[in-house]
């Protein structure tokens, strides 16, 4: 996706009157003796940018000679342990982390992989891919390639280019003949050409395909996530609609991607871990208020309604105040 290049919209920013030695040491103090003091762990950790905690990990070791992580590890727990730890990486390491849990072991998890790739910029997604190299010695378009298949392995093979056009201008000639073509490909068609919908769609610029969109909606009397939905299945089709709305707009994706993890009974625990914990420096305040817009109720409030004990709690310092 393209970048906006305005200021972070982050809930999680820099702690004023930062001390990393006195953060330290209130960390191993609760962490030393009978027992673990959850919320100040939670308070610190929670509050504290990416780049801060990496230099309360640093002290850390240069105070006590103790690995921050790995105490934290052996104290904590269940959910709420995978937050606090997921929160001990860079932005970077917690998505390489992610994309190599998603491929390893048996089984695949697409909704990570879905999740990661359409929602990242072209330069996030070249850092990624370098970084899993350098963390796992793995290629990680190899990697993909041999955990899927067909038009879903496509698709996700095309974003890893990291090769979206990055232009904001487009002729109103192009964006009728790219709306045409989609149209032609899904539409008029017996059949869908798969391949015209995922050149377009996951090659061209963001400015450009939202007019596309704009247009096709005129030509075919559809949105195109509809045209998506009764032309494409399964995987494929929740890759294209996760990149035709983080086009449309990242934080109303990952509104949407926030919901349906807490809607109804059970909660998609992975799910909502990922995003709250990927978007808390990004745009989690825009997320809020596009949750609240389309939803009628807070982010805060369903992730309490839906949580508890010191995962709630972590998970709600996260995400910031009540309000929308």
């Amino acid at each position: 996706m393209a970048s906006t290049g305005k200021a972070s919209r982050g809930v999680i920013k820099d702690y004023p009157n930062f001390d990393a030695n006195q953060d330290a040491e209130l960390l191993r103090k609760a962490m030393k003796g009978l027992g673990t003091d959850e919320s100040a762990i939670i308070s610190i950790i929670a509050t504290r940018s990416s780049t801060q905690r990496l230099k309360i990990s640093l002290q850390y070791k240069t105070l006590f000679g103790r690995d921050l992580v790995e105490d934290l590890k052996s104290e904590l727990g269940g959910k709420f342990e995978n937050v606090i730890i997921g929160l001990m990486k860079t932005p970077l390491q917690y998505s390489v982390s992610e994309l190599h849990n998603a491929l390893k072991g048996a089984g695949t998890d697409e909704t990570c992989l879905i999740e990661i790739l359409a929602s990242r910029t072209n330069q996030e997604l070249r850092a990624i891919i370098q970084a899993y190299k350098e963390e796992y010695d793995k290629d990680l378009e190899e990697c993909i390639i041999s955990d899927t298949s067909g038009h879903f392995q496509r698709i996700l093979i095309i974003l890893l280019q990291a090769r979206r056009d990055e232009s904001t201008t487009s002729t109103e000639a192009e964006i009728k003949k790219d709306a045409q073509e989609l149209f032609q490909a899904g539409e008029l068609k017996c059949g869908t050409d798969e391949s015209m919908f995922l050149s377009i769609v996951g090659s061209k610029s963001v400015h450009h395909l939202r007019q596309v969109f704009t247009e096709y909606m005129k030509i075919s009397g559809y949105e195109i996530e509809e045209s998506i939905s009764s032309e494409t299945s399964g995987n494929l089709r929740s890759a294209l609609l996760a990149v035709v709305k983080c086009i449309k707009s990242v934080p109303e994706y990952f509104a949407e991607t926030l919901y349906n993890a807490m809607k109804g009974s059970g909660t998609n625990d992975d799910t909502l871990i990922r995003v709250i914990i990927s978007r808390s420096e990004v745009d989690l305040m825009d997320i809020r208020k596009a949750f609240y817009d389309n939803y009628g109720k807070t982010l805060h409030s369903m992730i309490k309604s839906d949580t508890s004990g010191d995962y709630r709690n972590v998970l709600l310092s996260l995400c910031g105040s009540e309000d929308n």
